[in-house]
């Protein structure tokens, strides 16, 4: 069943997989050492065969890729490294032609400080658009651009503080990112105006949807209040004055109501949400709420996070973060929808950060199971479907990442070794690498200098040396993507997850009507498990259906990573099964 066959009324994208691609990296069609629009094109069979149904680029607008083109100067173009309006025209045509759907990135927290809105903006104090960022006088008894000068004490996400002093008019601007990231004021009508009008071209154009970055951070307190400073800290934690405010709500449901109406059948809206809770989701993706179809969560990405942040390496891990998925599970059982991803384009690679590096193919299609096999819209992560890893970086001189060189040059207590080995295990640049296209010095990736370095330890990983091995991570995705597609109970069976003495071992059942049901049972660590006694709630007769191993006696003992699925065997109304 494609997503074109669902029932009527039911949404398309419950039963759809997405992938995201992260242009610069993906495919470079003209030997220049980036990606573009064109080596998308070349390489759209490749999710054709994987059976993808959304394709979310990430930001491919005209930028100073300060942050790797987080930080837009042109909202309604193409940036000419990737390419021109025209190319990215064909690249809409031709998936659409393929039965699958474009979603693009909408960054509309902050712009590039290059975006004609922020020079007009800083002209001066008069400028029509002073009041589209947030501008505030040097704090008061103080000079502008002395130290405790700030109009707030808040912490940047990218370190230091998050204003930046104006020479020229002699105030400061607000940047909850890079000093090149000015944060837009939403709560200027005219502000909200042109975003709209400007999404509303891009899905006049044939786009069906809008990843949002960041967009639960759009509304602040306009006091703009001192943070706490925790202990061992110089700035303060201004999180509640611009995280998941309530007025974000009324926000959303005026974007839906000016940009979506009459259009909501056909698109796709998810809302990355920093620090969302369930409720807070739940509300955001409540149908009734008129807000969005999904949102991106944070929190089981933040199980190995220490009390310090990701760059604080915590004891947590696979476990905590399998026990935050499932908790919500639970928590959007009722009201709203999941988003399932281990991977982007700012975590580490998956089966390096949760798997076993001896077991890279076995724990790389456990980690899949698991996850696909949930109630949500799966995202999967170029790369991730042939278990690409993190990338040993030698030297600082080999990284690229903003956040990452920001920590480094702040990591106070560390040794050089250490705090390399931190972005190592924990750095955006793991997922940043080139997509690993066949075995050769450059990937398939491009004939030229790629912009970042290719992985080096790659044996096996790329998708040349997968493509026709049945037993290779791809063919797994492709198997799951495919029982999604067929199986009904992926999409909407109700999730119960089964209690077991064994804390490396998942059990959960998707169960339907008639006592229909899918159960999964995965080995999440490098040692067998038995399992017998587990399974005592999970009753009936159950077939196999897929698995990451040689079918086994998976119902006695798993094998270390072993992941299977499994279907009850109910018996029909003439008593047959």
């Amino acid at each position: 069943m494609s997503l074109h066959d669902r029932v009527a009324g039911d949404p398309w994208w419950r039963n759809a997989v997405v992938y995201q691609v992260y242009p610069r990296s993906f495919a470079d069609s003209d030997g220049d050492g980036v990606g573009d629009l064109r080596g998308i094109i070349q390489r759209l069979d490749h999710l054709d065969d994987l059976g993808i149904d959304v394709l979310w680029l990430s930001p491919i607008y005209p930028s100073p890729q300060d942050d790797n083109g987080y930080d837009i100067s042109d909202y309604r173009g193409v940036d000419p490294v990737f390419g021109d309006l025209e190319t990215l025209d064909e690249l809409i045509a031709d998936v659409h032609r393929r039965g699958m759907r474009i979603v693009l990135d909408l960054v509309v927290n902050h712009t590039s400080d290059e975006h004609p809105w922020f020079e007009e903006s800083r002209s001066g104090l008069d400028s029509p658009k002073r009041d589209w960022y947030w501008w505030r006088p040097p704090r008061l008894g103080h000079r502008g651009g002395e130290p405790g000068a700030e109009p707030t004490n808040w912490e940047g996400f990218f370190s230091g503080s998050t204003w930046e002093f104006d020479e020229a008019s002699g105030e400061y601007f607000l940047h909850l990112f890079s000093r090149k990231q000015p944060d837009l004021n939403w709560e200027h009508p005219a502000v909200r105006s042109a975003v709209y009008d400007m999404m509303r071209w891009w899905l006049d154009r044939g786009i069906d949807g809008f990843r949002m970055d960041v967009i639960n951070l759009i509304s602040k307190d306009p006091a703009l209040p001192d943070g706490p400073v925790a202990p061992g800290r110089s700035l303060g934690d201004g999180s509640a004055a611009y995280l998941g405010r309530e007025r974000v709500h009324s926000l959303l449901r005026e974007m839906h109501r000016e940009v979506f109406t009459d259009r909501t059948e056909h698109i796709l809206t998810i809302g990355e949400m920093p620090g969302v809770r369930i409720d807070q989701a739940a509300d955001h993706t409540d149908p009734a709420s008129n807000e969005l179809d999904m949102v991106f969560q944070f929190e089981h990405v933040g199980a190995d996070h220490g009390p310090g942040g990701k760059w604080d390496l915590g004891s947590g891990g696979l476990r905590e973060a399998i026990d935050v998925l499932c908790r919500w599970q639970d928590g959007l059982a009722d009201r709203g929808w999941n988003s399932l991803y281990w991977n982007n384009h700012d975590q580490p690679r998956v089966v390096s950060r949760f798997g076993d590096p001896e077991r890279w193919r076995d724990s790389a299609t456990a980690l899949a199971t698991v996850l696909h096999l949930q109630r949500g819209t799966p995202f999967v992560y170029q790369g991730e479907e042939i278990g690409m890893t993190n990338t040993p970086f030698a030297s600082v001189d080999e990284l690229r990442d903003i956040e990452s060189l920001r920590f480094l040059d702040d990591a106070a207590g560390l040794s050089a070794a250490e705090a390399l080995g931190r972005v190592h295990r924990m750095g955006r640049d793991n997922a940043r690498t080139p997509m690993q296209w066949d075995a050769s010095p450059g990937a398939g990736f491009s004939s030229g200098t790629p912009w970042i370095g290719v992985t080096p330890d790659r044996a096996g990983i790329s998708v040349a040396e997968q493509r026709t091995d049945p037993t290779s991570v791809l063919a797994h995705y492709r198997r799951l993507i495919a029982l999604r597609h067929d199986e009904p109970l992926v999409t909407d069976g109700r999730f119960r997850r089964i209690t077991t003495d064994a804390p490396d071992l998942l059990v959960f059942t998707r169960e339907g009507e008639h006592d229909a049901a899918l159960l999964v049972i995965a080995n999440l660590s490098s040692e067998h498990i038995e399992v017998g006694e587990s399974l005592a709630t999970a009753e009936g007769d159950w077939e196999l259906v897929l698995s990451n191993l040689d079918p086994g006696d998976w119902m006695t003992r798993l094998r270390p990573w072993e992941a299977v699925v499994a279907r009850r065997v109910v018996a029909g109304d003439d008593g047959t099964t």
